[in-house]
């Protein structure tokens, strides 16, 4: 039975490509463990920027075709994605290797350090990246686990989404999604929100409480998100927007010129007398990344962090990949690439584009059939809620990943839901489509927002309508 991450030295990944998958496969590799990894998006003779640097970082790459799996193999990791009936499976089952979910592995390797694990339904990639900016100008040589490739590890040629430091601290994203966020004890558990996303309200809550009954030492919570404030085990550990709340940390002041926000966050002691306060400016858009730097700048704090330093390090936050990425600005339109793809982030998205430019102009590709549906109404009211009159949303159809769907909604269903409610929307099923659609809408003072999730083609799609702009 692995137990710890010494109970492991040869450890080979099927489905190493993917977001999550990589991440522990390059951390692990960091630590000095043999990793080698397979997946289906690696074909004979057909270059993948994945596998390239994967292979950078002495991570050996196969097809998925059991060849990568040997006698000196000693751990088998699969995704959820992985069936039992994929052949690496059940060569491992053969040579009686032991097999483990991804989200297993992780709470093994969290078990080994101090490890901050950063849960809620919106935000985590980046809470997590900015904490790990701070915690690194701050000294203390983090290591990160994350579900997106920091701006600034990416410029060193790496994927970006994990890194190794020779501190005590390590930033995780604590999944809800798949219910793996229960798997982690971490000495500080952070919720930044709980929205309707992947599952009920009321399973979510489940599955947070767990969260925080596995906490050790900071359960910390963002009090002006009315659900996760239910969950609070101590003010003096949380954080808000909204001053009248008894959180001990509050962001005040909110104001975004531009691509950059600034704002204050004071730190307020047991008698609400303020102790500590710092403005921070960040390259950023939306009232949502306040809440992101507030989260990071409290988690950061309560380990001995000043605010100053924490408002230091986010002075040269670069972002990390797909969360409002800036493509750039082709005949007065400027382009911005997104990973939102559930109501409140999609919400989210549009409105923190808005200050920009006098248009918005988003498209969402959704994904999957029955989150789709299941999220039908949440979808309509949040986007309907926050377009302003001259704003639109453009929908291509639904991404479909593969397996035994039921495809018994379209996007086309959304949009017209969208338009009884008076907003400006749009289909267009095949999105290569979409640059000849939009451009009569096209004004001189506009943005066009992309935005969706989980289908690893988007990258390319938003530079092939950055080229036909």
């Amino acid at each position: 039975m692995i137990s710890s991450i010494n109970d492991f030295k040869n450890i080979f990944f099927i489905g190493v490509a993917g977001t999550g998958m990589s991440a522990i496969a390059q951390y692990l590799k960091g630590i000095g463990k043999e990793v080698s990894g397979s997946d289906r998006y690696f074909h004979p003779n057909e270059p993948n920027e994945t596998k390239e640097k994967l292979e950078a970082e002495g991570i050996s790459c196969f097809l998925q075709d059991g060849e990568g799996i040997t006698d000196k193999t000693d751990l088998v990791v699969v995704s959820t994605a992985v069936e039992d009936t994929v052949e690496e499976v059940i060569k491992a089952k053969q040579l009686n290797i032991p097999i483990i979910k991804r989200a297993e592995l992780l709470a093994i390797i969290a078990r080994s350090k101090k490890t901050i694990a950063v849960g809620g339904t919106s935000g985590k990639s980046t809470t997590s990246a900015m904490l790990f900016d701070i915690l690194q100008h701050a000294g203390m040589q983090p290591s990160i686990i994350s579900g997106a490739g920091l701006t600034s590890i990416i410029k060193e040629g790496k994927i970006g989404n994990a890194k190794v430091g020779s501190g005590d601290w390590l930033v995780i994203e604590a999944d809800e999604s798949d219910g793996s966020i229960v798997n982690y004890t971490p000495e500080v558990g952070l919720l930044i929100n709980i929205d309707k996303d992947h599952k009920e309200i009321d399973t979510l809550i489940e599955i947070f409480e767990q969260f925080k009954k596995n906490t050790s030492e900071f359960f910390v919570v963002n009090q002006s998100h009315p659900l996760a404030k239910k969950l609070s085990a101590n003010p003096l550990h949380n954080f808000s927007v909204d001053t009248s709340d008894d959180a001990a940390y509050h962001a005040t002041g909110f104001k975004q010129d531009g691509f950059s926000i600034s704002f204050k966050i004071q730190k307020s002691g047991g008698e609400s007398l303020i102790t500590d306060h710092s403005l921070f400016m960040l390259h950023a858009l939306g009232k949502h990344n306040m809440e992101n730097a507030l989260a990071a700048a409290t988690v950061a704090s309560l380990i001995g962090v000043p605010l100053q330093t924490a408002a230091d390090a986010l002075r040269n936050y670069e972002g990390i990949y797909r969360r409002h990425q800036i493509i750039g600005q082709k005949n007065n339109v400027w382009l911005i690439d997104d990973y939102a793809h559930n109501p409140a982030k999609c919400a989210a998205s549009i409105e923190a584009c808005q200050p920009i430019a006098k248009k918005v102009i988003a498209w969402f590709q959704p994904h999957g059939y029955g989150p789709t549906k299941f999220l039908r109404n949440d979808f309509v009211n949040e986007i309907s809620k926050v377009l302003r009159p001259q704003d639109e949303i453009w929908m291509s159809e639904i991404f479909y990943a593969g397996g035994t769907a039921v495809k018994d909604i379209s996007a086309n269903d959304l949009i017209n839901d969208l338009k009884a409610k008076g907003a400006q929307a749009f289909f267009v099923e095949n999105r290569n489509d979409l640059v000849a659609s939009l451009r009569p809408h096209f004004t001189d003072d506009c943005v066009l927002l992309l935005m969706g999730a989980r289908d690893p083609s988007l990258e390319q799609f938003a530079k092939l309508v950055w080229e036909n702009l």
